[in-house]
Protein backbone atom coordinates (compact mmCIF):
# COMPACT_ATOMS: atom_id res chain seq x y z
CA UNK A 1 0.00 0.00 0.00
CA UNK A 2 2.80 2.43 0.91
CA UNK A 3 4.59 1.88 -2.39
CA UNK A 4 1.38 2.10 -4.44
CA UNK A 5 0.26 5.39 -2.87
CA UNK A 6 3.74 6.90 -3.06
CA UNK A 7 4.17 5.98 -6.72
CA UNK A 8 0.68 7.30 -7.50
CA UNK A 9 1.33 10.67 -5.83
CA UNK A 10 4.81 11.13 -7.29
CA UNK A 11 3.70 9.93 -10.71
CA UNK A 12 0.78 12.38 -10.76
CA UNK A 13 3.11 15.15 -9.58
CA UNK A 14 5.57 14.47 -12.37
CA UNK A 15 2.73 14.25 -14.90
CA UNK A 16 1.32 17.68 -14.06
CA UNK A 17 4.65 19.20 -13.08
CA UNK A 18 3.64 19.88 -9.50
CA UNK A 19 5.62 17.45 -7.36
CA UNK A 20 6.29 20.17 -4.76
CA UNK A 21 2.56 20.69 -4.22
CA UNK A 22 1.41 17.05 -4.26
CA UNK A 23 4.11 15.31 -2.22
CA UNK A 24 2.92 16.89 1.09
CA UNK A 25 -0.22 14.75 0.73
CA UNK A 26 1.89 11.79 1.86
CA UNK A 27 2.03 13.35 5.34
CA UNK A 28 -1.47 12.01 6.05
CA UNK A 29 -0.66 8.42 5.06
CA UNK A 30 0.52 7.34 8.58
CA UNK A 31 -2.68 8.77 10.10
CA UNK A 32 -4.78 6.69 7.71
CA UNK A 33 -2.84 3.51 8.52
CA UNK A 34 -3.01 4.22 12.28
CA UNK A 35 -6.80 3.84 12.10
CA UNK A 36 -6.69 0.32 10.67
CA UNK A 37 -3.19 -1.09 11.01
CA UNK A 38 -0.75 -2.12 13.72
CA UNK A 39 1.81 0.00 15.55
CA UNK A 40 4.59 -1.55 13.45
CA UNK A 41 2.75 -0.73 10.21
CA UNK A 42 2.14 2.86 11.33
CA UNK A 43 5.77 3.28 12.35
CA UNK A 44 6.91 1.94 8.99
CA UNK A 45 4.57 4.32 7.19
CA UNK A 46 5.86 7.30 9.22
CA UNK A 47 9.51 6.49 8.49
CA UNK A 48 8.69 5.86 4.82
CA UNK A 49 6.93 9.21 4.43
CA UNK A 50 9.74 11.15 6.14
CA UNK A 51 12.34 9.40 3.98
CA UNK A 52 10.34 9.94 0.77
CA UNK A 53 9.75 13.62 1.40
CA UNK A 54 13.39 14.05 2.43
CA UNK A 55 14.50 12.40 -0.80
CA UNK A 56 12.25 14.65 -2.87
CA UNK A 57 13.49 17.75 -1.00
CA UNK A 58 17.11 16.73 -1.62
CA UNK A 59 16.41 16.03 -5.28
CA UNK A 60 14.51 19.25 -5.95
CA UNK A 61 16.86 21.48 -3.99
CA UNK A 62 15.56 25.03 -3.60
CA UNK A 63 12.77 24.51 -6.07
CA UNK A 64 10.43 22.78 -3.70
CA UNK A 65 8.49 24.60 -1.00
CA UNK A 66 9.59 22.24 1.76
CA UNK A 67 11.95 23.52 4.46
CA UNK A 68 13.35 22.16 7.70
CA UNK A 69 10.22 23.23 9.61
CA UNK A 70 7.96 21.26 7.24
CA UNK A 71 10.17 18.18 7.61
CA UNK A 72 9.98 18.50 11.37
CA UNK A 73 6.20 18.73 11.17
CA UNK A 74 6.13 15.59 9.02
CA UNK A 75 8.18 13.68 11.59
CA UNK A 76 6.06 14.93 14.52
CA UNK A 77 2.87 14.03 12.66
CA UNK A 78 4.25 10.54 12.17
CA UNK A 79 4.99 10.22 15.90
CA UNK A 80 1.46 11.40 16.68
CA UNK A 81 0.07 8.76 14.28
CA UNK A 82 2.04 6.01 16.06
CA UNK A 83 0.78 7.13 19.48
CA UNK A 84 -2.78 7.29 18.14
CA UNK A 85 -2.45 3.76 16.81
CA UNK A 86 -1.20 2.53 20.21
CA UNK A 87 -4.19 4.20 21.91
CA UNK A 88 -6.65 2.73 19.40
CA UNK A 89 -5.30 -0.80 19.87
CA UNK A 90 -5.39 -0.45 23.67
CA UNK A 91 -9.03 0.69 23.50
CA UNK A 92 -9.94 -2.18 21.17
CA UNK A 93 -8.33 -4.68 23.54
CA UNK A 94 -10.23 -3.17 26.48
CA UNK A 95 -13.51 -3.36 24.59
CA UNK A 96 -12.76 -6.97 23.65
CA UNK A 97 -12.13 -7.84 27.32
CA UNK A 98 -15.35 -6.12 28.37
CA UNK A 99 -17.34 -7.92 25.69
CA UNK A 100 -15.81 -11.24 26.70
CA UNK A 101 -16.78 -10.55 30.31
CA UNK A 102 -20.25 -9.55 29.16
CA UNK A 103 -20.60 -12.75 27.15
CA UNK A 104 -19.51 -14.81 30.17
CA UNK A 105 -22.03 -12.96 32.35
CA UNK A 106 -24.74 -13.45 29.77
CA UNK A 107 -24.10 -17.19 29.61
CA UNK A 108 -24.71 -17.37 33.38
CA UNK A 109 -27.81 -15.17 33.40
CA UNK A 110 -29.45 -15.78 30.03
CA UNK A 111 -29.46 -19.47 29.19
CA UNK A 112 -28.86 -20.18 25.48
CA UNK A 113 -31.97 -21.43 23.73
CA UNK A 114 -33.41 -23.87 22.86
CA UNK A 115 -33.46 -25.94 26.06
CA UNK A 116 -34.85 -29.48 26.07
CA UNK A 117 -36.00 -31.36 29.15
CA UNK A 118 -37.93 -34.58 29.63
CA UNK A 119 -41.16 -32.57 29.59
CA UNK A 120 -40.77 -29.58 27.26
CA UNK A 121 -38.69 -27.92 24.57
CA UNK A 122 -38.18 -24.23 25.35
CA UNK A 123 -37.17 -21.78 22.63
CA UNK A 124 -37.39 -18.03 22.27
CA UNK A 125 -35.54 -14.74 22.01
CA UNK A 126 -34.08 -12.20 24.41
CA UNK A 127 -33.28 -8.55 23.73
CA UNK A 128 -32.08 -5.97 26.29
CA UNK A 129 -33.15 -2.35 25.80
CA UNK A 130 -29.57 -1.04 25.99
CA UNK A 131 -27.93 -1.63 22.61
CA UNK A 132 -24.46 -2.44 23.95
CA UNK A 133 -25.70 -4.57 26.87
CA UNK A 134 -25.91 -8.33 26.72
CA UNK A 135 -28.22 -8.65 29.71
CA UNK A 136 -30.93 -6.56 31.30
CA UNK A 137 -33.73 -6.68 33.83
CA UNK A 138 -35.77 -9.37 32.07
CA UNK A 139 -34.74 -12.95 32.73
CA UNK A 140 -35.81 -16.54 32.34
CA UNK A 141 -34.63 -19.94 33.48
CA UNK A 142 -35.50 -23.57 32.81
CA UNK A 143 -34.52 -26.26 35.34
CA UNK A 144 -35.02 -30.00 34.80
CA UNK A 145 -35.54 -31.56 38.26
CA UNK A 146 -36.61 -34.88 39.75
CA UNK A 147 -40.01 -33.28 40.42
CA UNK A 148 -40.56 -32.05 36.87
CA UNK A 149 -39.54 -29.08 34.77
CA UNK A 150 -39.58 -25.70 36.51
CA UNK A 151 -39.71 -22.61 34.32
CA UNK A 152 -39.44 -18.99 35.40
CA UNK A 153 -39.80 -15.77 33.44
CA UNK A 154 -39.41 -12.55 35.36
CA UNK A 155 -39.06 -8.81 35.01
CA UNK A 156 -37.09 -6.79 37.55
CA UNK A 157 -38.37 -3.28 38.25
CA UNK A 158 -36.23 -0.90 36.22
CA UNK A 159 -34.49 -1.33 32.90
CA UNK A 160 -31.21 -2.51 31.49
CA UNK A 161 -28.02 -2.86 33.47
CA UNK A 162 -29.37 -1.25 36.65
CA UNK A 163 -31.56 -4.28 37.32
CA UNK A 164 -28.84 -6.95 36.96
CA UNK A 165 -28.08 -7.25 40.69
CA UNK A 166 -31.63 -8.28 41.55
CA UNK A 167 -31.71 -10.54 38.48
CA UNK A 168 -28.62 -12.45 39.60
CA UNK A 169 -29.97 -12.87 43.14
CA UNK A 170 -33.28 -14.18 41.80
CA UNK A 171 -31.73 -16.60 39.32
CA UNK A 172 -29.43 -18.11 41.95
CA UNK A 173 -32.36 -18.64 44.29
CA UNK A 174 -34.49 -20.22 41.57
CA UNK A 175 -31.80 -22.63 40.40
CA UNK A 176 -31.34 -23.89 43.94
CA UNK A 177 -35.00 -23.92 45.06
CA UNK A 178 -36.23 -25.59 41.85
CA UNK A 179 -34.34 -28.75 42.86
CA UNK A 180 -34.82 -28.47 46.62
CA UNK A 181 -38.52 -27.62 46.97
CA UNK A 182 -41.12 -30.24 46.18
CA UNK A 183 -43.97 -27.73 45.85
CA UNK A 184 -44.09 -24.79 43.46
CA UNK A 185 -45.29 -22.56 46.29
CA UNK A 186 -42.10 -23.46 48.17
CA UNK A 187 -40.00 -22.39 45.17
CA UNK A 188 -41.78 -19.04 45.06
CA UNK A 189 -41.27 -18.49 48.79
CA UNK A 190 -37.53 -18.97 48.26
CA UNK A 191 -37.65 -16.38 45.46
CA UNK A 192 -39.48 -13.94 47.74
CA UNK A 193 -36.80 -14.39 50.40
CA UNK A 194 -34.02 -13.80 47.84
CA UNK A 195 -35.56 -10.53 46.62
CA UNK A 196 -36.17 -9.28 50.17
CA UNK A 197 -32.56 -10.00 51.14
CA UNK A 198 -31.27 -8.32 48.01
CA UNK A 199 -33.35 -5.24 48.81
CA UNK A 200 -32.01 -5.17 52.37
CA UNK A 201 -28.47 -5.09 51.01
CA UNK A 202 -29.42 -2.45 48.44
CA UNK A 203 -30.92 -0.26 51.16
CA UNK A 204 -27.72 -0.39 53.20
CA UNK A 205 -25.61 0.70 50.22
CA UNK A 206 -27.99 3.44 49.10
CA UNK A 207 -29.20 1.64 45.98
CA UNK A 208 -32.79 1.34 44.89
CA UNK A 209 -34.95 -1.46 46.25
CA UNK A 210 -36.69 -3.37 43.48
CA UNK A 211 -39.66 -5.67 43.20
CA UNK A 212 -39.94 -8.37 40.56
CA UNK A 213 -42.90 -9.62 38.57
CA UNK A 214 -42.53 -13.32 37.83
CA UNK A 215 -44.37 -16.30 36.44
CA UNK A 216 -43.21 -19.68 37.74
CA UNK A 217 -44.41 -22.95 36.16
CA UNK A 218 -44.20 -26.62 37.02
CA UNK A 219 -44.58 -28.93 34.02
CA UNK A 220 -44.60 -32.72 34.04
CA UNK A 221 -46.38 -35.51 32.16
CA UNK A 222 -49.81 -34.31 33.29
CA UNK A 223 -51.90 -32.21 30.89
CA UNK A 224 -52.37 -29.56 33.55
CA UNK A 225 -49.55 -27.17 34.40
CA UNK A 226 -49.05 -25.59 37.81
CA UNK A 227 -48.40 -21.86 37.90
CA UNK A 228 -47.78 -19.14 40.44
CA UNK A 229 -48.24 -15.71 38.93
CA UNK A 230 -46.51 -12.94 40.89
CA UNK A 231 -47.92 -9.95 39.05
CA UNK A 232 -46.67 -11.12 35.66
CA UNK A 233 -48.32 -11.59 32.27
CA UNK A 234 -50.30 -14.83 32.10
CA UNK A 235 -49.23 -17.41 29.48
CA UNK A 236 -50.69 -17.49 25.99
CA UNK A 237 -51.60 -20.77 24.32
CA UNK A 238 -51.60 -21.23 20.56
CA UNK A 239 -53.12 -24.19 18.70
CA UNK A 240 -55.14 -24.87 15.53
CA UNK A 241 -55.37 -21.22 14.41
CA UNK A 242 -56.53 -20.18 17.86
CA UNK A 243 -54.75 -18.17 20.53
CA UNK A 244 -55.95 -17.51 24.05
CA UNK A 245 -54.58 -16.40 27.40
CA UNK A 246 -54.61 -18.91 30.24
CA UNK A 247 -56.95 -18.03 33.10
CA UNK A 248 -54.79 -17.89 36.24
CA UNK A 249 -57.25 -15.82 38.23
CA UNK A 250 -56.16 -12.76 40.20
CA UNK A 251 -52.37 -12.43 40.10
CA UNK A 252 -50.39 -12.54 43.33
CA UNK A 253 -48.23 -9.63 44.49
CA UNK A 254 -44.82 -9.21 42.83
CA UNK A 255 -41.78 -10.73 44.53
CA UNK A 256 -40.41 -8.44 47.21
CA UNK A 257 -43.88 -7.30 48.28
CA UNK A 258 -45.06 -10.56 49.85
CA UNK A 259 -45.19 -9.03 53.34
CA UNK A 260 -48.15 -6.93 52.16
CA UNK A 261 -50.29 -10.01 51.50
CA UNK A 262 -52.41 -11.71 54.14
CA UNK A 263 -51.69 -15.24 52.86
CA UNK A 264 -49.05 -17.30 51.09
CA UNK A 265 -48.97 -17.43 47.34
CA UNK A 266 -50.72 -20.52 45.97
CA UNK A 267 -50.35 -22.42 42.71
CA UNK A 268 -53.18 -22.67 40.19
CA UNK A 269 -53.59 -25.10 37.31
CA UNK A 270 -54.36 -24.68 33.64
CA UNK A 271 -54.42 -27.05 30.67
CA UNK A 272 -51.42 -27.30 28.35
CA UNK A 273 -52.54 -29.67 25.55
CA UNK A 274 -49.88 -31.79 23.81
CA UNK A 275 -50.50 -30.10 20.45
CA UNK A 276 -50.35 -26.54 21.77
CA UNK A 277 -47.54 -24.01 21.98
CA UNK A 278 -47.28 -21.94 25.14
CA UNK A 279 -45.89 -18.44 24.88
CA UNK A 280 -44.44 -16.53 27.83
CA UNK A 281 -43.30 -12.93 27.55
CA UNK A 282 -42.40 -9.85 29.53
CA UNK A 283 -44.12 -6.47 29.32
CA UNK A 284 -41.60 -5.32 26.74
CA UNK A 285 -43.95 -7.15 24.34
CA UNK A 286 -47.39 -6.28 25.69
CA UNK A 287 -46.55 -2.63 26.37
CA UNK A 288 -44.81 -1.99 23.05
CA UNK A 289 -46.36 0.90 21.13
CA UNK A 290 -46.26 2.09 17.55
CA UNK A 291 -45.23 5.70 16.72
CA UNK A 292 -48.88 6.80 17.17
CA UNK A 293 -49.07 5.31 20.67
CA UNK A 294 -51.19 2.21 19.93
CA UNK A 295 -50.36 -0.95 21.91
CA UNK A 296 -49.06 -4.05 20.17
CA UNK A 297 -51.96 -6.44 19.29
CA UNK A 298 -50.35 -9.64 20.59
CA UNK A 299 -53.27 -12.05 20.58
CA UNK A 300 -54.40 -11.36 16.96
CA UNK A 301 -50.79 -11.76 15.81
CA UNK A 302 -50.49 -15.11 17.59
CA UNK A 303 -53.66 -16.37 15.91
CA UNK A 304 -52.21 -15.42 12.52
CA UNK A 305 -49.01 -17.39 13.27
CA UNK A 306 -50.64 -20.36 15.00
CA UNK A 307 -49.41 -22.84 12.38
CA UNK A 308 -45.74 -21.89 12.76
CA UNK A 309 -43.19 -23.87 14.71
CA UNK A 310 -42.41 -22.65 18.22
CA UNK A 311 -38.98 -21.28 17.24
CA UNK A 312 -40.37 -19.56 14.14
CA UNK A 313 -43.17 -18.08 16.25
CA UNK A 314 -40.73 -16.30 18.57
CA UNK A 315 -38.64 -14.97 15.68
CA UNK A 316 -41.73 -13.76 13.83
CA UNK A 317 -42.96 -12.00 16.94
CA UNK A 318 -39.62 -10.23 17.49
CA UNK A 319 -39.38 -9.13 13.84
CA UNK A 320 -42.97 -7.88 13.92
CA UNK A 321 -42.31 -5.94 17.12
CA UNK A 322 -39.36 -4.21 15.47
CA UNK A 323 -41.54 -3.25 12.50
CA UNK A 324 -44.51 -2.21 14.70
CA UNK A 325 -42.46 0.06 16.97
CA UNK A 326 -40.11 1.26 14.24
CA UNK A 327 -37.36 -0.45 16.29
CA UNK A 328 -37.94 2.03 19.12
CA UNK A 329 -38.17 -0.32 22.12
CA UNK A 330 -38.56 1.28 25.52
CA UNK A 331 -37.92 -1.82 27.62
CA UNK A 332 -36.05 -5.11 27.79
CA UNK A 333 -37.99 -8.02 26.39
CA UNK A 334 -37.97 -11.80 26.66
CA UNK A 335 -40.11 -14.25 24.69
CA UNK A 336 -40.27 -17.98 25.43
CA UNK A 337 -42.14 -20.65 23.49
CA UNK A 338 -42.80 -24.07 25.07
CA UNK A 339 -43.90 -27.31 23.46
CA UNK A 340 -44.26 -30.76 24.94
CA UNK A 341 -41.10 -32.73 24.22
CA UNK A 342 -42.91 -36.03 23.74
CA UNK A 343 -40.09 -38.00 25.36
CA UNK A 344 -41.83 -38.30 28.70
CA UNK A 345 -40.33 -38.61 32.16
CA UNK A 346 -39.16 -42.00 33.39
Amino acid sequence: MLLVVTVAVLGLGLLVGAVDRLVPLLIFLPAVISGVGSVAQTTTASVWVVATIGFVVASEGEGIGMDLGAMTFTALFGVWSVLSCRYRIAREEEIHRLRSAGAALQSQIVRPLPVRTADVVVDGVYEPVEEDATVGGDMYEVVDTDHGTRVMIADVQGKGLHAIGAAIALLGAFREAAHRERSLAGVVEALETAVVRHNEGARRTGEYERFVTALVLHIDARVEVEAVNCGHIAPYLVAHSHAWQADLGEPELPLGLGRLADKRREAVRFAFPPDATMLLCTDGVTEARDPRGAFYPLEPRLRAWARRSSSALAEALLDDLHAFTAADFGDDLAILTLRRSGSGRH
